[in-house]
């Protein structure tokens, strides 16, 4: 009974260590080209907001190196319907790592 005591305890400590070993992995800045990119996109476009927004946008590339947005990181459905349209699936010249998630502050001001 206690050897097989013992046996479940490490496992548990393994499968414990394993788990967090594997969440390390912290979210990356883009590289100012890519953000250049990114914020001449969005310049293209135009929106109408009431006042200025500060919005964190996690994103992604896929195997064709687009972007793809996760979380356009605000609550104004306008504001998300507006990122996702002009970012999600564009291709970048220098695009990031595939399935790694970034993340970039932007403040989108009323002009």
């Amino acid at each position: 009974m206690m050897k097989n005591f013992k046996l479940l305890a490490l496992a548990f400590v393994i499968g414990t260590a394993s788990i967090f070993a594997t969440n390390v992995d912290d979210l990356k800045k883009p590289t100012k080209e890519l953000r250049n990119e990114i914020v001449k996109l969005l310049q293209a476009a135009d929106i109408e907001l009431d006042n200025d927004t500060t919005v964190i946008i996690k994103f992604t590339f896929n195997s064709e190196a687009e972007m793809v947005v996760l979380c356009p990181g605000c609550k104004n459905k306008k504001l998300v319907s507006f990122i996702r349209e002009n970012l999600n699936h564009k291709k970048f010249e220098n695009s990031g790592e595939r399935d790694k998630i970034y993340k970039m502050p932007l403040k989108i001001e009323v002009s």
